[in-house]
């Protein structure tokens, strides 16, 4: 008599630190699951922001032939015009 009764409540202990060890497990992975959907968030912000960088680049490269842009980069960037071009600089700036 004395046997079983301690052999169930062994088995009753064994079992209630089953269904502990179960319910941290499913913590841990609920805590996982939720890691896993924000940095999947971010990875797909990052991937649009490389998308949008590659379009302007590309762009960028197109641009680079025209000559209407070289000018341009040339006057704003460089502070270069054409021959017998007349520039006005504003002194009150």
């Amino acid at each position: 008599m004395k046997k079983n009764s301690l052999l169930k409540k062994v088995f009753i202990i064994a079992v209630v630190i089953w269904v502990i060890m179960l319910i941290k497990q499913q913590i841990h992975i609920s805590q996982y699951n939720k890691e896993i959907k924000t940095l999947t968030a971010e990875i797909e912000v990052a991937q649009e922001e490389l998308n949008q960088n590659k379009q302007d680049l590309e762009q960028e490269k197109i641009n680079i032939e025209l000559p209407e842009y070289i000018e341009k980069l040339a006057r704003e960037k460089l502070g270069m015009y054409l021959q017998n071009e007349r520039v006005y600089i504003d002194s009150n700036m």
